[in-house]
């Protein structure tokens, strides 16, 4: 089974958490979403996370393993992101799950918390207008569109396209878990 975590925190953008959340959960993976110390938080239309009764608490940012997860989302609203990214744990993990391989998406102002874990340097990615200059600044190249892949990097530019978003994290996973494993060196 695959496995997700969504990073956030308050002021974050009700529709990115709760359409990749329920779309993850959709599909059978399990997942997980941390905020600082697991605390609940408040997107900035009043969603609360955790969003319902059948939903397991928050995790700590202490709990973020990169072995754990196959996918880290970093969703939007501007207030989130950019408490989150400046999180030593948070940046430490979103490098990790970066350079081992592993799925790094970001929707939105979510790509904020890329932009500081130093993940995009060389990649092509998009941008909401709004980080188009950080995401240039922070060394990727950045083109004009909805979404871009890129290897194990996922940039969507605005939470509308969080349906072609979310079709990207999945098409992606599905084609690296059916990916020969490198040979042992």
């Amino acid at each position: 089974m695959s496995s997700a975590v969504i990073l956030t925190g308050p002021g974050f953008q009700d529709h990115d958490v709760v359409y990749t959340y329920y779309r993850l959960m959709e599909q059978g993976w399990t997942v997980d979403v941390a905020t600082r110390d697991g605390e609940p938080v408040t997107g900035k239309y009043g969603v609360p996370l955790p969003m319902d009764k059948t939903a397991s608490p928050n995790i700590s940012f202490d709990d973020l393993d990169v072995a754990a997860y196959d996918v880290v989302i970093c969703t939007g609203g501007h207030e989130a992101p950019d408490r989150v990214r400046q999180d030593r744990r948070v940046l430490d993990f979103v490098a990790g799950m970066a350079e081992s391989g592993r799925i790094v998406a970001g929707l939105c102002h979510g790509p904020w918390i890329m932009v500081s874990a130093g993940v995009l340097r060389g990649r092509k990615a998009c941008a909401y207008i709004g980080l188009r200059d950080d995401v240039v600044n922070a060394g990727a190249h950045v083109v004009d569109s909805d979404v871009v892949v890129d290897g194990n990097i996922i940039t969507c530019s605005y939470y509308a396209y969080v349906g072609r978003f979310m079709r990207a994290v999945f098409e992606t996973a599905e084609a690296r878990a059916a990916a020969p494993l490198p040979a042992a060196g």
